[in-house]
């Protein structure tokens, strides 16, 4: 079912990343293909390291690793070229592979991995477009850091550093703010039981 879902988010991904050319055009061609290299660049990379480290492949990790190359491409879909989509997936898939090691390992209570996938691989997707945002995709841009124009990674950096102080601060303020009214964890026995049962009374896994 991981599999099955996966594949569907996946393929809905091109709607909005080759969507976003608003036209039938190449720019929405390029994105497409970026990023379905990207995505499964990463799949292979996140399944080569897990491979190394554990001994066996895993299917949820490459999974997980196609995720973190959607995520990362979707900002420079439509100012990178092939080649440079590559790098990132390759790139993404090393760093949110240890990103969700070091989550795992510090017990870090994270639904889905959320951060570690989507917070790490966004931001350096944004940052990376930066680096290899290119004219000869877009000629409406003045190229990344590759193309010499470093101002655009400064742009990117500052973006990154602004959403991210506004996602924390008003993530921290719902937060104490539900937890206020309703609380935030269940109990010993709902977790126990499984939130399927002891909130919907449905059985959805067995």
């Amino acid at each position: 079912m991981t599999a099955i879902g996966t594949a569907l988010l996946w393929f809905g991904w091109f709607g909005f990343n080759a969507g976003s050319a608003l036209a039938a055009n190449g720019l929405a061609a390029n994105a497409f293909l970026v990023t379905n290299t990207a995505a499964a660049t990463s799949a292979l990379t996140w399944m080569i390291i897990g491979w190394y480290l554990d001994g066996k492949p895993s299917l949820l990790g490459m999974l997980s690793g196609a995720v973190a190359g959607l995520v990362v491409i979707t900002p420079a879909a439509g100012y990178v070229d092939v080649g440079s989509s590559v790098v990132m997936g390759f790139l993404v898939g090393a760093l949110c592979y240890f990103a969700v090691l070091l989550r795992s390992r510090a017990q870090i209570d994270e639904s889905l991995d959320a951060f570690a996938i989507h917070g790490v691989g966004g931001s350096l997707g944004a940052l990376l477009t930066g680096v290899f945002a290119s004219t000869t995709v877009n000629p409406d841009i003045s190229g990344g850091l590759v193309a010499g124009n470093l101002n655009q990674l400064i742009a990117q950096l500052l973006s990154v550093i602004a959403v991210v102080l506004y996602a924390f601060v008003v993530t921290y303020i719902l937060v104490k703010l539900i937890d206020k009214l309703v609380g935030l964890r269940i109990s010993e026995k709902e977790e126990y039981l499984g939130l399927d049962i002891a909130q919907h009374r449905e059985i959805a896994y067995s």
